[in-house]
């Protein structure tokens, strides 16, 4: 039995705080995990500057509302799971990925979930639970499954390593100096062969 996990910004969607980011002028919301590989310290990051700046989850919707799956995704999503079983493990939010995941075919998606105020503030964020992509990959081989994990940044990199097959996908050319022994695929037809390959479904 096999399962394929795989991260969602970037190797499905655009990134989000990127997209909002370019739409709001603000240029330290780039900032995601291929930058700062404590994902909390980068969420405090982000929820400060949307305290300074005003920002309510309905500004970040509004954005979300106007971003489509990357070019050739779709198409991927639905061999990967037309062949075995797909599993989605992101760092994003529940509130964030909705309207992307509906335009992916509704994978299945595992992330966190934020804490919204009566007035539409993000006061703050919950954890499924630490390291939960590296947990989820741990307990999937624990039933038994022959497992494939992919993503483009420092968060992906406890559950690629755990994975019994592995490769990061579009990363950071930091990361692909750092982690020489990972194989790396550039669009999702290499990624498909990586998949195809490790888990023989040619």
């Amino acid at each position: 039995m096999h399962i394929v996990c795989l991260d969602l910004e970037g190797v499905l969607i655009p990134e989000i705080w990127i997209a909002f980011a370019e739409t709001t002028g603000i240029e330290a919301l780039k900032r995601t995990t291929r930058d700062e590989p404590c994902y909390d310290t980068l969420m405090r990051y982000r929820l400060d500057i949307l305290d300074k700046e005003g920002f309510k989850l309905k500004d970040i919707e509004a954005v979300i509302g106007t971003l489509d799956p990357l070019p050739g995704a779709v198409e991927f999503v639905n061999w990967v799971s037309a062949q075995t079983r797909l599993v989605i493990l992101s760092d994003t939010f529940s509130q964030f990925a909705g309207p992307l995941m509906a335009k992916l075919g509704h994978p299945t998606l595992f992330c966190h979930e934020l804490e919204i105020t009566a007035e539409g503030r993000i006061a703050d964020y919950r954890l499924r639970l630490p390291d939960h992509k590296r947990k989820a990959v741990e307990a999937f081989k624990s039933l038994n499954f022959v497992t494939f994990a992919a993503g483009d940044s420092y968060n992906d990199l406890s559950m690629i390593e755990t994975a019994d097959h592995k490769a990061l996908f579009c990363p950071p050319e930091r990361l692909i100096q750092e982690r020489p022994d990972l194989r790396v695929a550039h669009d999702h037809n290499e990624l498909r062969a990586c998949i195809e390959n490790a888990l023989q479904l040619a």
